[in-house]
């Protein structure tokens, strides 16, 4: 009876957790994704097979599984666990877990693995505390972080840990995760419904290689559904769920690559009111950071180009800073750059003459580099004639002096034309000035 209480009762606890907490694999074998880190042949995954285990960072996004890989690993060593996490921790509380660990070492208990959730928001201090007994082996550290390690984590901790990136989690690889959980009769719903294959192509889509966050959304959406008759998770219930987030931009539909289209084109139009617009329905909808900041510096190059040649200097730097801060807070240096490139004069001269060039390099044969350009600085060069009566133009006035440069077969071939904007016009007035003065002064 005893027995059949305690089964009972352990049942129960485990269905109160959160479907991501039951659903966390307990083996490596389980773990979805990751084959660069902890798939067969990896280093990390041959440390843990051969019980050498050092201490080791996970860096990541949030739900790429740097907790869950973190508890397989103590599970499948056999060491004691002990997790903290660095906003509610401090150094007290580090001096009292190492303690401990000093202890059951002295007593032959092992090792212990300290792992450290968001250990990039520990000060100095507090990684300093940790670095004698990492060096010295009394702890495995393992820690976890979303920001780059190389920035946040003090270089002689750093340096004494193995770095793993951890990837964002591909959309089939967050199904096959959603179908694990929907048939899994011990952690996971057992089958007790149905799910439209579209429904969970929709889940694994919105939640963005989070893997935590599309279990989230399908245990919420199980309880919409009907306690009796035929139980199936429809794309009509999935939006009953995520609703109004769903509706505003679908990642893989057309509305997507609409919202994509339309963004770009903004900018291009100088309207920073619509850029502003979709930028914020792709934020909404969850885009990646750096999908939208490539697609802003594209826009800088190709669409203002030498027009306003700073355009693209704004753009990179906004895509920079949107990649260290991440969201919510990129918004804020995107949001600058794409109003600086909504606002700017635009010329496509750049783009059209490497478009232009390179249509030529696949489409003719375009001779050979005029001799006196091709490399001199090595022995015989001057033998095979290369580099001789080469003109450096800065020995002229101005300069510049008339030499040839492209090949023979080239010579008189246009690939960039100034635009009508005052940047470009500006260097054309220059070198015109500039040749007009030479050719005068060798006449």
């Amino acid at each position: 009876m005893e027995n059949l209480f305690g089964n009972l009762f352990e049942t129960e606890k485990r269905q109160t957790k959160p479907l991501a907490d039951r659903m966390r694999p307990e083996r490596l074998s389980d773990f979805v994704g990751q084959e660069s880190a902890v798939g067969a042949g990896s280093p990390l995954r041959r440390m843990i097979e051969r019980d050498v285990l050092q201490s080791v960072l996970f860096y990541g996004p949030p739900g790429t599984g740097k907790t869950t890989l973190a508890k397989v690993i103590a599970h499948v060593t056999g060491e004691k666990f002990e997790a903290i996490n660095a906003v509610s921790s401090g150094v007290p509380e580090l001096r009292k877990l190492i303690a401990k660990a000093q202890e059951d070492r002295r007593s032959g208990r092992g090792r212990t693995i300290v792992f450290i959730d968001e250990i990039h928001r520990f000060n100095k201090a507090q990684q300093d505390v940790l670095l004698p007994y990492v060096e010295n082996g009394t702890i495995v550290l393992i820690g976890a972080t979303t920001e780059n390690p190389f920035f946040e984590i003090n270089s002689p901790l750093l340096s004494r840990m193995k770095v793993v990136r951890l990837e964002k989690l591909q959309a089939p690889q967050i199904q096959q995760i959603l179908e694990r959980a929907i048939a899994d009769p011990e952690r996971g719903f057992g089958n007790s419904f149905k799910a439209e294959p579209e429904a969970l192509r929709i889940i694994a889509d919105f939640a963005a290689g989070d893997a935590r966050s599309a279990l989230n959304i399908l245990e919420q959406a199980e309880f919409m559904l009907p306690e009796e008759g035929e139980r199936v998770l429809t794309v009509a219930t999935l939006r009953s769920v995520i609703g109004t987030a769903l509706q505003r931009y679908d990642k893989k539909g057309d509305q997507h690559y609409d919202i994509i289209s339309a963004f770009i084109k903004s900018m291009r139009g100088g309207d920073a009111d619509a850029a502003l617009h979709y930028l914020a329905r792709m934020i909404e909808g969850g885009e990646d950071v750096r999908f939208v900041a490539r697609r802003v510096v594209i826009c800088a190059a190709e669409d203002v180009g030498l027009a306003d040649p700073q355009a693209l200097v704004v753009a990179n730097a906004a895509a920079q800073a949107a990649d260290f801060v991440g969201w919510p807070e990129a918004q804020i240096p995107l949001a600058e750059a794409v109003c600086y490139i909504a606002n700017a004069p635009k010329s496509n001269t750049a783009y059209m003459g490497i478009a232009k060039a390179r249509a030529d390099v696949r489409s003719r044969n375009c001779g050979s580099v005029p001799k006196h350009l091709r490399d001199a600085h090595y022995p015989g060069a001057a033998k095979l004639g290369h580099g001789i009566d080469y003109k450096y133009p800065h020995n002229f006035p101005g300069g510049w002096v008339e030499q040839q440069y492209l090949p023979d077969a080239l010579v008189g071939t246009t690939y960039y034309v100034p635009a009508e904007n005052k940047n470009e016009q500006a260097f054309k007035a220059y070198w015109d000035a500039v040749k007009k003065r030479r050719k005068g002064n060798q006449s």
